[in-house]
């Protein structure tokens, strides 16, 4: 049976998978004021903890872009669905936290092929002028995991204790691979895609590259990294990753200790910033092709102006140490997910726009490491320093990092006008 609009319905799954992905990461901070009571570990020793991932994390996301890359989308993103599942429920059977970190970093191993996976599906299901809105809403699924962990974490650990909490969330892992497994296929390999869709795709796409030998080109990381347009996107992520992995770790501890909330408050309130980060990555999406209609921007240009507005918004979370209540830090905090997934949604796009179709999950894969490693740095930070000077300042800094990032993406990525081939090496 011939679907229309096929390619909308594997975003639908792509963001199943986003989900699942987030909403296993995200149960150790909705967990963390808990166990830090059961294991009886200190603030510094959490932020170990959350390393442990963000390590694991930042190393592998090249090397599981290059596996997608190698193995293709089918088997390489069902293979680490069912890595990551196993090691989700594994935190259940945690006594200490070392043995949390060991199993974290596990997860942190697996989950790290999800954004290359989805960004090289963008890349090989949507032309050029609908990418951003499609990365707009698969890149949903991340803080829609995120959203759904407090509530769902919270009830699992109040119904059969915290071990279970861990096993649930990990085990719905195991069902989207299936379906993952089930029902994805490539827009050429696909027996329901139309033969109308198929020509659109192809239409607005890049030919694939060929190498001497007549076969499809293989990723090159070296010349990767040797061009400035891989710059252009590894900087700027490098700078927003650390407001993500702020709220996705440390928002939940945070209204604990410096905001007296309890475990049934946090899951009532912890969740609303990554509803609001919903709304600005789909949002995001949206104004790439909106710049483009009205203003005539090109795709990179539109995707840059979609990027300086959420980093001008990102001055929101920067105020959080003058609100006075914990209700307005979590609107400043709702503030800061809407601003940051603008961000985040525009800037993996241009990782499809810029990158041949062979080398995007490498290539994102890469950014993606860049960006980890600012994640991890901060994380760090805030876990050495959050109990001697508060968490305050280390907001200010999130604003900063955004602000400078949008420049650095402006001075590297700006389209010219110069469409001349010595134009386009220059950019390149």
């Amino acid at each position: 049976m011939k679907i229309k609009g096929l390619r909308w319905w594997i975003i639908v799954l792509i963001c199943l998978g986003t989900v699942v992905n987030y909403l296993a990461r995200n149960s150790l901070g909705v967990m963390a004021p808990i166990l830090k009571t059961e294991m009886n570990f200190t603030t510094q020793e959490y932020s170990y903890v959350v390393a442990a991932f963000q390590l694991a994390y930042t190393v592998m996301q090249p090397v599981c872009g290059y596996i997608v890359d190698f193995l293709g989308l089918k088997i390489g993103f069902a293979l680490f669905a069912v890595l990551w599942s196993v090691s989700n429920c594994l935190h259940g059977f945690a006594t200490g936290w070392v043995s949390l970190a060991l199993f974290r970093g596990m997860l942190g191993l697996t989950e790290a092929a999800a954004i290359p996976s989805g960004i090289k599906a963008v890349g090989e299901w949507f032309p050029k002028q609908e990418r951003s809105v499609a990365v707009g809403w698969f890149n949903a699924g991340t803080s829609l995991g995120a959203m759904l962990a407090p509530p769902l974490v919270v009830y699992v650990q109040m119904q059969h204790g915290w071990s279970a909490a861990f096993i649930v969330t990990g085990a719905l892992g195991f069902v989207f691979a299936a379906l993952w497994w089930m029902f994805y296929r490539s827009p050429g390999e696909h027996p329901n895609i139309t033969a109308e869709e198929h020509a659109y795709i192809v239409a607005g796409q890049n030919p694939p590259v060929i190498d001497a030998d007549g076969v499809r080109a293989k990723p090159k990381v070296k010349e990767i990294l040797s061009t400035k347009r891989f710059w252009g996107i590894a900087i700027p992520r490098f700078l927003a990753e650390p407001a993500w992995q702020t709220f996705s770790f440390w928002i939940p501890l945070y209204l604990a200790t410096e905001r007296g909330m309890d475990i049934k408050q946090i899951a009532m309130f912890a969740w609303m910033p990554f509803l609001a980060a919903d709304f600005g990555g789909i949002l995001g999406g949206y104004l790439s092709p909106f710049f483009m209609k009205h203003f005539k921007f090109s795709v990179v240009n539109s995707r840059l102006a979609g990027i300086v507005i959420g980093a001008i918004c990102m001055i929101g979370p920067g105020l959080i140490g003058l609100a006075t209540d914990a209700y307005t830090a979590i609107a400043l905090f709702c503030i800061g997910g809407f601003a940051h997934q603008m961000i985040s949604a525009l800037i993996n796009t241009l990782s499809a726009d810029v990158f041949e179709s062979h080398e995007v999950a490498t290539a994102n894969g890469l950014t993606g490491m860049a960006s980890w490693t600012g994640g991890l740095t901060f994380s760090l930070i805030v876990g050495a320093l959050a109990t001697t000077i508060g968490f305050a300042p280390l907001f200010v800094c999130l604003t900063v990092f955004d602000l400078v990032g949008a420049c650095v993406a402006i001075a590297l990525l700006r389209d010219r006008g110069d469409k001349t081939p010595a134009g386009i090496a220059a950019a390149r």
